[in-house]
């Protein structure tokens, strides 16, 4: 007997009473969809064990179609548990926000905003005046600009100072960051030339100079933030190639990439190229990420000249990178943060930065207590998020022996609050310096349910 004669009709299956709470919490159109898909979907399996299962009457397609919606309006985009202990965790979203922009984002997002209006004026305004006035305060710029993030800033920056002019660049700097962003196919698409000097591992100022006596008009510096060339190897600083660039009225342009705006020595780590140096240096344009060292949202940010940030505002291609207000919300609150002197009490980036390993000790072993299992032991937290490559800062992790720890850990990341974690020599590594505070209750709960 075809099985799928006893497969109910569409029609029939809406009309159940049990079909109702279904429709009030998805809608009718979501769920005549869901209903549809899964008598289609019997109807082309001839399996046995299909229809076993499914063709005993409505009750068990219900139960299909209850579970087809609530696979198709679960959310991808879910809050996760970070206990990696990689603090920029560029697949977990980078940087946190901190309690007070995550306000400001909640107000302009709930009404309406001074965006693009100006109060006095009672006409249209700019977008860009939000947050231009608090970076140029803070790193000493004549203007900024924010756009949607730092690869849309070097392409824009390129496309509007460098369109058809040779741009000369250090061949250990043609990097290729995350997502395939490779600097010398940016330099095409924004119509520059690339003048490659130098060599992989020595560069030198004659090298410049060469390329400046040639023709090159712009000098790009792109700093290589997620990896490390050592040994046999020379560079000059920009403060001895910015005069250069000067003396043959060359740009220079500094893709700094991480945004550095504190000092990450003060905390045990290698120095990061900060924005300030850049431009007391004399350089012409700066860019750099919102959502790394900065510490606030996914954002591109060009610092510099005045005259050259007006010309990049009027480029076409700055509408289509330009930040929304949600963006300049958060990112005017974070840039507050510097200018009030509270950035390592109030941003989580630097919050975890700073926070001496004795104190995640101290977390750690109250997590060891809830648990009543695990080991304490010394460890590494990095950085991440393509800034300070191979750097580490010393930290205390709580370590779980499992019978099966790759299974285990998938079981954490399927959890209803999904918990991210390491595994080291076939053990369960969690680190709380990345764990934020008000997290740790919901993280043992998490774990016990894993173990049970």
């Amino acid at each position: 007997m075809d099985h799928r004669r006893e497969i109910p009709s569409v029609d029939k299956i809406m009309r159940q009473a049990e079909i109702g709470p279904l429709q009030q919490q998805y809608g009718h159109a979501l769920t005549l969809q869901a209903v549809q898909s899964v008598l289609a979907e019997l109807r082309i399996d001839s399996s046995e064990q299909r229809k076993s299962k499914s063709v005993q009457g409505e009750w068990n397609l219900l139960a299909a179609v209850e579970r087809r919606l609530t696979e198709w309006t679960h959310p991808t985009l879910r809050p996760v548990i970070n206990a990696t202990g990689v603090i920029l965790h560029t697949n977990l979203g980078r940087s946190p926000l901190s309690a007070e922009a995550i306000e400001a984002v909640r107000q302009a997002a709930e009404g309406y905003s001074t965006l693009e209006f100006d109060l006095d004026s009672g006409k249209r305004g700019s977008r860009s005046v939000h947050a231009a006035e608090l970076l140029a305060r803070l790193t000493g710029a004549e203007d900024a600009l924010v756009v949607n993030n730092n690869a849309a800033a070097v392409l824009l920056v390129l496309t509007a100072s460098a369109k058809r002019k040779q741009v000369a660049i250090s061949r250990s700097q043609l990097v290729e960051i995350g997502g395939g962003f490779r600097i010398p196919e940016v330099m095409a698409q924004s119509g520059a030339h690339l003048v490659e000097i130098g060599t992989t591992n020595r560069v030198h100022l004659s090298d410049y100079e060469a390329a400046l006596e040639q023709g090159a008009q712009v000098i790009l510096r792109a700093h290589p933030s997620n990896f490390k060339i050592i040994g046999f190897t020379a560079e000059p600083e920009i403060a001895e190639i910015i005069p250069l660039a000067h003396r043959f009225n060359a740009l220079f342009i500094d893709d700094l990439g991480s945004g550095a705006l504190l000092d990450t020595s003060s905390y045990g780590l290698e120095h990061e190229p900060m924005v300030q140096e850049s431009l007391s240096s004399g350089a012409d344009l700066v860019c750099f990420s919102g959502d790394k060292l900065l510490g606030g949202p996914q954002a591109g940010i060009i610092v510099g000249r005045k005259e050259l940030i007006n010309k990049i505002k009027k480029a076409p291609l700055a509408r289509a990178v330009r930040a929304d207000k949600l963006c300049l919300a958060a990112l005017s609150v974070t840039l507050l943060h510097y200018l009030k002197g509270e950035a390592e009490q109030k941003i989580p980036v630097w919050q975890m930065i700073a926070q001496p390993a004795e104190e995640v000790k101290a977390r750690a072993q109250r997590l060891q207590v809830l648990l009543g299992r695990g080991e304490i032991k010394e460890g590494s937290s990095t950085v991440g998020g393509g800034s300070l490559p191979e750097e580490t800062l010393p930290t205390f992790v709580l370590s779980l022996k499992v019978d099966r720890p790759d299974e285990f850990s998938k079981r954490l990341r399927q959890s209803e609050i999904p918990v991210i974690t390491r595994i080291e020599q076939d053990q369960i590594v969690i680190d709380l310096r990345t764990v934020l505070q008000g997290q740790e209750d919901t993280l043992a709960a998490v774990l016990v349910k894993a173990f049970a």
